[in-house]
């Protein structure tokens, strides 16, 4: 016989001060190991690989993002009239499905392989004034310029427009940031500034096509259903926005994680062919994003636990990835390791899967290549300071590193 959710006697654990830190991965580990399911002061956070995934497959439960408001209690009217704009993070159903088929050709492994050799210069570019001295404070060198120059020739967008772009990511991504009521106007600032700049970059390209995003999105077409003006500037916003918070953190933690595995370092080094591998063992083992929210569309039963309609739950994608029935150690990071079956859930899973996946693998694997053949013995510099538990996309604010200079 089924129990409802609120019955249960479980431990509670407040999810937005957890991170990716070494000991906060033992301790949800060890908390998994007894309980998939545990409380938060939203709802409810599922701990194990095997329940993330079930969830995230199961079309009943709907994306979180669209309760931000309701969460935080947000009555800003003007926050709240951007909540409600098409968003292909919080359709469900048909009309995700019909948003993700229109645009999924634009991001195709082929499409983010022709960007590749432009991915290769933008990072050789940052590495070489620090080769001289072998030291850097990473974060503010390479992670915050790098991803935008990309999404810029990625869209076809100005070069010269991509500190513009890294402000407003910043103070967009405050949505998901546990001080989301007190920014409130910077965020709809930063919304409406880079909304104009959309319309006005789409409106260039319709007239002049090129061989970019931006002119394959506008091309987007299937049984005479092409994209609104509305539908473009959100998926235009969302690739600017994904695309450059995501990556840059991303890359920061992949670089703390190698700076205390110099010997892993080094056999990156002498076989870059192992690139694609420590990616995704670098996603695995410390991910900038560490979960995500979903609330039930209706009542729904799993695993005999009634979960009321409007119920929240947080799969921990830092449960997922240290599941010691799914990944051998999960604790050690090994970048010749295969991740079999669903693999790591730092790029999610299901009908919401991340639409950039094949751009952040490229990108990360060609900076990994780079550097591992230009930073030789790498090592921590200083001590690492990371961003606060409570933001959306999380990772190291200053890394400071050493290298033996060229």
């Amino acid at each position: 016989m089924a129990t409802m959710v609120t019955d249960l006697d479980l431990p509670e654990v407040d999810i937005q001060r957890i991170s990716g830190t070494p000991a906060d991965r033992e301790r949800v580990a060890e908390l998994a190991a007894q309980n998939w399911l545990v409380r938060n002061p939203f709802g409810y956070t599922i701990t194990s690989h095997q329940d993330c995934v079930a969830v995230l497959k199961d079309p009943r439960w709907y994306q979180a993002s669209r309760l931000l408001a309701e969460m935080n209690n947000i009555t800003n009217e003007r926050f709240l009239a951007r909540q409600r704009r098409p968003s292909i993070l919080s359709s469900e159903g048909a009309e995700h499905q019909r948003l993700r088929r229109l645009v999924s050709p634009a991001f195709t492994p082929r499409s983010a392989d022709r960007l590749r050799p432009f991915m290769t210069q933008v990072i050789n570019d940052l590495v070489d004034p620090l080769t001289a001295t072998g030291r850097t404070e990473f974060v503010t060198d390479v992670c915050e310029p790098y991803p935008i120059p990309i999404i810029c020739e990625l869209l076809g967008a100005p070069k010269k427009d991509w500190k513009q772009f890294s402000q407003w990511a910043t103070a967009i991504f405050q949505i998901f940031s546990d001080q989301l009521a007190n920014k409130v106007d910077e965020v709809c600032d930063a919304g409406e500034a880079i909304e104009t700049y959309v319309t006005n970059l789409i409106e260039a390209r319709r007239g002049e096509p090129r061989d970019d995003l931006l002119s394959d999105l506008i091309a987007a077409e299937e049984q005479g259903e092409r994209l609104s003006n509305a539908e473009l500037t959100m998926l235009v916003e969302a690739v600017i926005l994904a695309g450059t918070d995501t990556t840059r953190n991303q890359l920061a933690c992949a670089m703390a994680v190698f700076a205390d595995h110099p010997d892993q370092w080094a056999q990156l080094g002498e076989n870059p062919d192992l690139a694609r591998k420590a990616t995704e063992e670098s996603f695995r083992y410390l991910g900038a994003v560490r979960g995500t929210g979903r609330f039930a569309s209706q009542d729904i039963e799993y695993r005999d636990i009634i979960f009321p309609s409007g119920t929240l739950v947080f799969p921990s994608f830092i449960g997922a990835n240290n599941d010691s029935t799914v990944f051998d150690n999960p604790m050690g990071f090994n970048i010749e390791a295969e991740q079999g079956g669903a693999g790591h859930l730092t790029l999610g899973f299901g009908s919401h899967y991340c639409l950039g996946a094949n751009l952040a693998r490229a990108e990360l694997q060609e900076a990994l290549t780079v550097l591992s053949q230009r930073m030789p013995n790498l090592r921590l510099d200083g001590e690492i300071i990371w961003k606060p538990a409570g933001v959306g996309i999380w990772g190291p604010a200053r890394l400071p590193l050493a290298f033996d200079p060229s």
